[in-house]
């Protein structure tokens, strides 16, 4: 339980830095570590299919980032900040963090089978059903493919999204300027 705790300071820690940093560069390297914190902790719930995605679409989002932010000629942020404003925002992130300790307080211990805890949870009945209902002698394909076939459809419709915001974003030459003739 205490890397739930560690990741959870370094995302609030790694927030804050974003937010109080002048330089802009920095602060999307700021923005990309929390989203890789977010990352770990899905892997360390269990998750790895909701932290495949998280992975994906923060690699993206960060290359993108960062070539918008190098392309600019303004990379720092000046003028004055309200002091109001940056006290609100650490109130807000100190009550982030103390919820956030709340709920991971009420996690299982890791080990701990969620149906052990819970007897009707969704797990037990696709380990007791999963075969008569969907005829797949694969059980996690049978869950991934009919049970949560919707959820499944909308991480991938986020990776394809996700790529061909990249690849459009990313690419050498625009469609206006092929269509232009070499001078």
């Amino acid at each position: 339980m205490a890397i739930f705790y560690i990741l959870l300071l370094f995302i609030i820690t790694a927030a804050i830095i974003a937010v109080e940093t002048k330089n802009l560069l920095s602060a999307v390297i700021c923005v990309g570590a929390i989203g890789f914190g977010a990352s770990l902790m899905f892997l360390f719930l269990r998750a790895p299919d909701i932290a495949i995605t998280q992975i994906v679409v923060e690699v993206l989002g960060l290359i993108i980032l960062i070539r918008v932010c190098i392309s600019r000629e303004l990379t720092f942020i000046s003028g004055p900040r309200e002091f109001f404003a940056v006290v609100v925002s650490v109130v807000i992130i100190f009550a982030i963090f103390l919820a956030g300790i709340k709920v991971l307080e009420t996690l299982p211990a890791f080990g701990t089978p969620i149906f052990a805890e819970v007897p009707d949870a969704a797990s037990q009945t696709y380990v007791e059903e999963g075969l008569r209902k969907t005829g797949a002698a694969n059980l996690v394909a049978s869950v991934i493919l009919d049970f949560r076939a919707y959820d499944t459809l909308g991480e991938a419709t986020v990776l394809f999204t996700a790529i061909i915001g990249a690849t459009v974003i990313l690419r050498k030459k625009t469609k206006k300027l092929l269509e232009e003739p070499d001078v």
